[in-house]
């Protein structure tokens, strides 16, 4: 297959996602392209299985000469690309005996509304925020990079700042407006998260946006400029707000584990958790979200490590703004927005949940 050929058959791919309203495409060897819409995988067995030659000829027509010997020597890349028509586009692209296959992420043109998003109204509190950590945390592709996207875009809309972003990859271009924001794509601008975190913190940020905390040493790091007087917005792989607490403590031990238990309680301000879920007639999916804001107790408790208490914290917190996860999918139950079963399957604690439910 020539170039031209195989970057007219993944144009024809992308077509067939917007149709879809797809957020996903995987290409696999032997299968049509199949398609995440909402929550399920269609495949397109209208078309053509892809073969191996297919997949090869896609890959070679849309990475540069670095990028291809990257995929070559460590079998696995992760990339953006800008399409004419769909604008940016995510490429995960890895090998399976021995072919190259791809996973594609349709990103937005647009950054939408909270509204639409159906984020808390919260947010716009915390990105005016001068300091401290504010992490956006969910499993994998439940919108944690949209959040963190939106709250840029509202940084980036109302304050005179200097905002840096590290992400891997880039996946919303934001053109400078009253903030001069700076993307750096890891992979292409930077060799790592931790790496570039080190060094942006002497390019006079006032905000620092983290694409993911992947290590103790970028988790570390984040603390760090979260404690020296910037406003530091990350994503990390969480379920709630109490894992995330445990999970961040939990990298250490000994005396750096108290070090970075009182660093965290000194600096957090807010743990956005979100699960998007679809709803019953599977049209499209819905935010259920929860907010663990740092009160004065919530300090306490992370201080004394004891984060089992959290969840009581976050349901005494409801005048601050706070919302537990059971009680934000009990609400889209009654609304009739997701099904019984939904509700249960996404809850992290089932007595709760079902209690709320059957009331």
């Amino acid at each position: 297959m020539t170039e031209s050929a195989a970057l007219r058959l993944f144009s024809s791919i992308l077509d067939a996602a917007r149709r879809y309203d797809a957020s996903d495409i995987h290409l696999v060897v032997g299968l049509p392209p199949a398609y995440r819409v909402t929550s399920d995988m269609v495949v397109a067995h209208e078309c053509e299985p892809l073969s191996r030659e297919d997949l090869t000829a896609m890959a070679a027509s849309l990475l540069n000469e670095a990028q291809r010997h990257a995929l070559e020597s460590r079998r696995e890349i992760s990339i953006s690309i800008c399409h004419p028509r769909y604008g940016r586009i995510r490429l995960s692209l890895y090998h399976r005996l021995n072919a190259p296959e791809m996973a594609i992420r349709m990103c937005n043109l647009e950054i939408r509304s909270a509204e639409d998003l159906m984020l808390p109204a919260i947010l716009r509190d915390l990105v005016q925020l001068t300091s401290g950590l504010v992490i956006v945390t969910g499993p994998t592709g439940m919108g944690k990079t949209t959040t963190m996207n939106f709250m840029i875009d509202l940084i980036n809309a109302t304050r005179r700042c200097r905002v840096i972003t590290i992400e891997d990859p880039v996946e919303y271009e934001h053109r400078h407006r009253k903030s001069v924001v700076t993307q750096i794509e890891v992979g292409t601008d930077t060799a790592s998260f931790s790496s570039c975190l080190r060094h942006v913190l002497r390019l006079d940020p006032d905000v620092i946006c983290v694409g993911e905390m992947r290590d103790l040493e970028t988790i570390e790091t984040a603390l760090t400029a979260a404690e020296t007087g910037h406003l530091v917005i990350a994503t990390l792989h969480t379920p709630n707000a109490v894992t995330t607490v445990d999970r961040i403590t939990g990298c250490f031990d000994g005396e750096r584990q108290r070090q970075v238990i009182l660093q965290l309680a000194s600096t957090l301000e807010a743990i956005v958790a979100q699960r998007l879920i679809p709803t019953v007639d599977k049209e499209r999916r819905v935010l259920a979200i929860e907010v663990l804001l740092a009160s004065t107790a919530v300090r306490s408790i992370i201080r004394e490590n004891r984060a089992h208490q959290l969840y009581n914290a976050i349901s005494s917190g409801r005048r601050e703004g706070m919302i537990a996860l059971e009680e934000s999918l009990a609400d889209l139950y009654k609304r009739g927005l997701i099904s019984y079963d939904q509700a249960i399957v996404n809850s992290v604690r089932g007595d709760v949940i079902k209690d709320l439910l059957d009331r």
